[in-house]
């Protein structure tokens, strides 16, 4: 995957990972689209990169979605290539956790980027190209205690993702799943906690986490160069991640069934 000259939409680019991705994507020539709810550091991610387009909106909002997943594809005729990556962690004991911060944790980091995802696998598909990532985590590998709803959302998405592939692999449109473990952001501190208040502290392991640059740099050397599974950690949870990683047989056996007409063949049983 080369992304010079390619349209690459990063949501939650405000900070942490995304903003890391579209300063590193931006060095390599790509045009991006940076979404986030905060304005104001949007316009500064967007200050430190070249060809950006700036499209701030609240994920859970569909409207607003629809809208800039318009103006996105319309900005340089198509997206090529997308990350969900917007989210937000958590730090509570289930026994102690409001209900309404699984559904909040839900919404965010599952339901809304389905939907970021639906938006444009119609319209890459139909162009026979396009890539999209999915930001899950080490914790949607193994589950993590105080993290029941983040692990939960973030092994959906990965399901999600894995089955999207499988369903896109005739269309010439990839799909990446990527796991990052401890990596120095403010996801500890933004965390919810058990009654649906930001942590407002962070982690020692987060803290001393791989620096945001270097795993943006691995994210996106991962997909250039291929890979649909793409674990970056260190130490015991990069450990854990190889533990649980999917092999490729796998992934081109369930892909094998779509090209042998699995799909099809349910659909007229239906």
């Amino acid at each position: 995957m080369d992304y010079a000259g390619k349209v690459v939409w990063i949501t939650g680019a405000s900070s942490g990972i995304g903003a890391a991705l579209a300063r590193d994507a931006a060095s390599r020539g790509a045009h991006l689209v940076l979404s986030g709810r905060n304005e104001g550091r949007l316009a500064e991610v967007a200050a430190q990169c070249s060809e950006t387009l700036t499209l701030p909106f609240d994920v859970r909002d569909d409207a607003a979605l629809a809208d800039a997943t318009a103006k996105a594809i319309s900005w340089k005729g198509g997206v090529d290539i997308a990350f969900a990556n917007a989210g937000v962690s958590q730090r509570s004991r289930a026994l102690k956790t409001d209900m309404q911060v699984y559904r909040d944790i839900i919404d965010i980091d599952l339901t809304a980027q389905i939907a970021f995802s639906q938006g444009l696998i119609g319209h890459m598909a139909e162009r026979g190209s396009g890539a999209l990532a999915f930001i899950s985590s080490i914790a949607g590998k193994v589950g993590v205690p105080m993290r029941t709803a983040y692990s939960a959302v973030k092994f959906g998405l990965a399901g999600y993702g894995d089955a999207l592939r499988a369903e896109l692999s005739q269309t010439g449109v990839s799909v990446h799943v990527i796991y990052p473990g401890s990596v120095a952001t403010d996801v500890a501190r933004n965390a919810l906690v058990a009654d649906g208040n930001k942590r407002g502290r962070s982690d020692k392991v987060i803290d001393e986490g791989i620096p945001a640059a270097d795993a943006a740099k691995a994210m996106l050397d991962g997909m250039a160069a291929g890979e649909r599974e793409i674990i970056v950690a260190q130490g015991m949870e990069a450990g854990m991640g190889e533990l649980r990683r999917t092999p490729d047989q796998l992934f081109d056996q369930i892909a094998g069934m779509v090209a042998s007409g699995y799909m099809e063949k349910m659909e007229s049983e239906g």
